[in-house]
């Protein structure tokens, strides 16, 4: 992580319109290995070295102070480039929560993934606390040969209490073209979010994006997880590319990861095998 210079110090001072934050991630390979020539974290974001595993580089975003509250502007630029391994992860859910003004906050994620590299973006759950207004959006910009695994995963309110209001947007292209292009939004004001056509009583959604130029030759199949409706349930759908879309939801954060993490293991097994629909 980079140390503030005087230039740098006022981005990382919390002030009646939010702070302005950006952290950067870049990794390269240098003899088959998977190295970090870029991390630099500001304001909210500490960037932390993980233990490598193979060639593979990893990295976990940990949260130095409250955020994102209303008026803050944060942003993640991570960048795989040719050949190289990166897998990002958080030390903890992360909290949307009111601000001192009331402008929503924004949480941007960029992502580049180059020829041959591979990105896991695996953090834990947003929680999105009574009062926070957030819009968060991921775009993903992919070469044709790129591996891509990313989750994102949303609680709607903290124990007790009622919802946030969030709105999310999440845009992939591969090799230039679109490849995904989808926005959600829920919470007060939202019409018919909480119906039944769209969360109904539960309070957890998720979801899992694989990409992988292997589907072109043996693509994934519809696949319905989660035997009880008011227990979570998740769908595994193929794209038109070579990539898999799991949408999740569930009553709580814990039974949304079960179900997220069996999707994940369903999306590694081969083309034709029996996929149990529940979670045991």
């Amino acid at each position: 992580m980079s140390l503030a210079t005087p230039q740098t110090a006022p981005a990382r001072q919390r002030t009646a319109v939010g702070v302005h934050a950006v952290a950067r991630i870049s990794a390269a390979t240098r003899g088959g290995i998977t190295t970090l020539p870029v991390l630099d974290g500001d304001g909210p974001f500490e960037l932390r070295r993980l233990r490598s595993r193979g060639t593979e580089a990893r990295v976990c975003v940990v949260g130095a102070m409250t955020a994102p509250l209303g008026g803050d502007r944060l942003r993640i630029e991570a960048v795989a480039q040719q050949g190289a391994a990166l897998h990002i992860t958080s030390a903890a859910a992360a909290v949307a929560l009111r601000g001192p003004t009331s402008e929503h906050a924004t949480y941007d994620v960029q992502l580049s993934v180059g020829e041959q590299a591979q990105l896991h973006w695996l953090p834990k759950p947003l929680i999105c606390a009574a009062g926070s207004n957030l819009r968060q959006g991921w775009t993903v910009d992919l070469a044709p040969t790129a591996r891509l695994v990313l989750r994102e995963e949303q609680i709607l309110g903290r124990t007790g209490e009622p919802p946030g209001h969030v709105a999310t947007r999440l845009t992939v292209r591969r090799g230039g073209h679109t490849l995904l292009d989808q926005k959600a939004e829920y919470g007060p004001g939202v019409p018919g979010w909480d119906g039944p056509a769209v969360l109904a009583d539960h309070r957890a959604t998720g979801q899992l994006l694989i990409v992988d130029p292997a589907f072109e030759d043996e693509p994934l199949e519809v696949q319905l997880l989660g035997d009880a409706p008011e227990s979570g349930q998740a769908v595994l759908t193929p794209l038109a590319g070579p990539a898999a879309l799991v949408t999740a939801v569930a009553p709580d954060g814990l039974r949304l990861r079960h179900l997220l993490d069996a999707a994940q293991t369903a999306a590694r097994r081969p083309v034709g095998a029996t996929i149990p629909r529940g979670l045991s």
